[in-house]
């Protein structure tokens, strides 16, 4: 198995903790996916995958709805999406991915989380190049064959297919998410979730007190309403 592999392992245990949570950033995306392709899924690629990611936490399919009906005012604040980067205590690289209508208080929030905790917010590119952005796709494993469909999924941009308990995944580089989605929904095979992750090139092992003094700031950052995900460098 890849780095893929490992890094969804790593991070199955670390799934948004609250329901509400997820569901909270799941409106934003939805927002943002309306701004740009409009409240009509068949026509919006990006927001049929959205409502795919919410059907797959059981999103109410009332909430989702509301959320599209919200999304299609006039006057409707707009999310913006930013990357902040920077590095935890112990050389940890850092990369955050926020959704917010006000970046002036997130980009306050973020700083004051690093200051707190001995680590050190950088600027735009200073950490991005150490993690490989990548896309994903869970599918039904039922009636379909990994292996053959790994190596017919090469030719979209697969790099790397398994499975685990929940289905069969796919990973692929993040500019090969529409060529796979499109090919998917042509072979009528049922996405049942997709995303973007950003995967860590190298990982440092840390000791359990230096670990417990990144977690401290991977804590504050998450807790925070405008972030969506956070990466980092150290090996889980």
């Amino acid at each position: 198995m890849g780095r893929a592999f490992e890094f969804r392992k790593a991070r199955k245990l670390k799934r948004w903790a609250a329901m509400s949570r997820a569901f909270t950033r799941i409106g934003k995306d939805i927002v943002m996916a309306v701004k740009e392709g409009g409240p009509d899924p068949d026509a919006n690629s990006r927001l049929r995958a959205v409502i795919q990611n919410a059907k797959a936490v059981n999103m109410p399919k009332d909430n989702i709805e509301r959320a599209i009906k919200r999304a299609s005012d006039k006057s409707q604040g707009d999310y913006k999406e930013v990357l902040f980067e920077g590095y935890a205590p112990h050389g940890i690289a850092i990369l955050i991915e926020t959704a917010t209508d006000n970046n002036t208080r997130t980009v306050a929030n973020i700083r004051s989380y690093f200051n707190k905790c001995n680590g050190s917010l950088g600027t735009s590119g200073s950490v991005e190049f150490m993690f490989d952005h990548t896309c994903n796709f869970r599918i039904p494993a039922e009636g379909i064959d990994p292996e053959e469909l790994e190596l017919e999924m090469i030719d979209f941009g697969a790099e790397e297919v398994f499975v685990d308990e929940d289905g069969i995944l796919i990973y692929a580089p993040f500019e090969s998410f529409g060529s796979i989605q499109k090919e998917l929904e042509s072979r009528g095979i049922e996405i049942l979730s997709s995303g973007f992750e950003r995967i860590p090139q190298v990982t440092k092992s840390l000791t359990p007190e230096e670990a417990e003094d990144v977690e401290k700031l991977l804590e504050l950052i998450e807790e925070d309403d405008d972030v969506q995900n956070v990466y980092h460098s150290m090996e889980e």
